[in-house]
């Protein structure tokens, strides 16, 4: 029985970057010997077990062999007979094919460790068309490393390229096409997710919402970019570098998706583009089973974010009903992901992307000096009901206005 360290652990070693978690291929042994040393068995499609001590993974050396459609549709066939070569040519890249022994010594029969001096994603072998899910691994793997200069192989993407033709991405179910999303969506940079897959056309069957924004022109003026996907992709990575929240990059990502239905007629204008993003984000959501928290961020910021835009322009009444129906007075610990998004989409145009944005901090200012309503006197004087609602409403107006015109007193030149 051999042990070898394999996969991700020797890939990030190699590039010199921390390492999660190590993973583990026992090559020469059964089932059977890892129950005898008190490896405790946690797979279900193929033999895995962790350690007893450690609990890091041990897989036995496997083959798959293609047994039906999907991603699912493989049989795994596992024996002591099976070579560490052949466990390593069913991997989905050459960079995620290297295997460590117990003394150091690298394993590299697929040439991942030129492929990662060069920063290529390449395939190991034809057996990758077999499984879809393999096309959103490798934009993902872009995402992780595409600050360090990765690229995927030319072969490759005309592999993927051919596999969409195939309608292969069809066989996944929403839960693992949303997964892959939401992991992309934490990636260093999730652009280059989004940017592989349309380059190989995954993103028109996965994400037609998201692969309609291109070529969609907007007022040059407001948007020196002009394309709404492109004005997409700046503003998710304007997100990236405000906030590693996956949650906030998701709004972002789906803000504007109602300018994909604004009719030609109507270009470069997009009126009304808020309430059709919303329809639209509800359609996503109930399509891929995307988390409440998730959904309901994504809704509050395609609705709202041309209002927090306008933060100084807006009637104190506006401002108030914004808040009232944002939620933040009761979960004001919300706004803060609110206003990172609008800040990425205000960010994330030409010439923009480092201009500050005053308007999340006069949201916050107003909300604060709007939260203290002595609700207990009102309550004293007679309020209750509908009608205790509307006086808290009020107040908080009447507040908003003071706030609004000692902020434009100030706003005020002084006199020399």
């Amino acid at each position: 029985m051999k042990i070898y360290l394999v996969g991700g652990a020797v890939r990030d070693q190699l590039l010199n970057i921390p390492v999660k978690d190590r993973d583990w291929v026992v090559v020469g042994a059964s089932s059977q010997d890892l129950l005898s040393k008190h490896y405790i068995p946690v797979g279900k499609d193929f033999p895995v077990f962790l350690h007893p001590k450690t609990k890091e993974e041990y897989a036995l050396a496997r083959t798959e062999r293609k047994s039906g459609t999907g991603y699912t549709g493989f049989q795994c066939i596992s024996s002591p007979d099976i070579t560490l070569e052949e466990d390593l040519l069913r991997r989905d890249l050459t960079i995620n094919a290297i295997a460590q022994d117990t003394d150091g010594t690298l394993i590299d029969p697929f040439h991942g460790q030129q492929d990662l001096k060069q920063r290529v994603l390449r395939h190991v072998s034809p057996a990758f068309r077999e499984d879809p899910l393999r096309i959103l691994r490798v934009a993902r793997f872009a995402a992780r490393f595409g600050s360090l200069g990765f690229y995927v192989a030319d072969e490759t993407m005309t592999l993927m390229r051919l596999m969409v033709a195939d309608n292969e991405l069809q066989c996944l179910p929403a839960e693992r096409l949303w997964s892959e999303i939401q992991r992309a969506l934490a990636e260093p940079t999730p652009t280059r997710f989004f940017e592989v897959l349309r380059d190989c056309g995954a993103l028109q069957q996965i994400l037609p919402e998201i692969d309609a924004l291109f070529g969609v022109p907007q007022p040059e003026q407001h948007h020196p970019e002009i394309d709404t996907g492109m004005h997409t992709l700046m503003s998710l990575t304007q997100a990236a570098q405000l906030s590693p929240s996956p949650l906030i990059r998701f709004a972002v990502l789906t803000h504007d998706l109602g300018k994909g239905t604004t009719p030609q007629a109507e270009w470069p204008r997009h009126i009304a583009h808020e309430q059709r993003s919303v329809g639209l984000i509800d359609q996503l959501a109930k399509r891929l089973r995307i988390p409440r928290d998730y959904h309901k961020l994504a809704r509050n910021v395609a609705r709202f974010h041309t209002h927090c835009h306008r933060a100084f322009e807006l009637r104190p009444e506006t401002l108030i009903k914004t808040l009232e129906e944002l939620n933040a007075y009761r979960q004001p610990e919300h706004m803060d992901a609110f206003l990172l998004a609008c800040e990425a989409d205000a960010r994330g145009r030409s010439g923009f992307e480092t201009r500050p944005y005053p308007q999340a901090d006069w949201f916050r200012s107003v909300l604060k000096a709007t939260s203290s309503i002595d609700v207990p006197a009102l309550q004293a004087a007679g309020f209750e009901g509908k009608a205790l609602g509307n006086a808290i409403h009020q107040q908080r107006i009447t507040l908003a206005r003071h706030l609004r015109e000692n902020h434009a007193l100030n706003q005020q030149p002084t006199t020399p």
